[in-house]
């Protein structure tokens, strides 16, 4: 089994306005050809490729399921792809969308919200430990 994480950093739609830049310079071609190579392992039965919305859902094809932190135990918003290959989608584990609801909009949008800083990115690409989780309960059962 594969697990992938690989950098969303050219790929997703937070960065669109950049598009074109990273276009030019070969970056985004870079991060395609990157998320693409764990699509190409025919020989490994299970895959799961993860990434925020962005690109790929065009150019490779739709995700098997988008999930949420709040249908883990977080009470936040950031949407998250999975394209998944011989494993079955996610099952929530602890909907908390009614607390998360209940919370000020800054703090359900805590990693939207983010302002500037060099740690940005890295906070933003985080992997809460409820979907971490979930993948290594739900997965690994056979």
């Amino acid at each position: 089994m594969v697990l992938a994480f690989p950098p969303c950093t050219h790929l997703s739609v937070s960065g669109a306005k950049w598009f074109e830049q990273k276009q030019r310079d070969g970056r985004q071609q870079m991060g395609i050809g990157f998320f693409l190579a764990f699509t190409a392992l025919d020989h490994i039965p299970r895959v799961a490729i993860e990434n925020p919305i962005g690109i790929m859902s065009k150019l490779y094809r739709k995700p098997d399921q988008i999930i949420q932190p709040w249908q883990f135990g977080h009470p936040e918003t950031k949407a998250t792809c999975l394209w998944l290959k011989g494993l079955p989608p996610l099952v929530p584990t602890n909907d908390v969308h009614e607390q998360m609801l209940a919370l000020p909009e800054e703090e359900r949008h805590k990693v939207f919200r983010m302002p500037p800083s060099p740690e940005r990115g890295k906070l933003r690409s985080k992997t809460y430990p409820g979907i971490a989780k979930a993948m290594a309960t739900q997965w690994t059962k056979e």
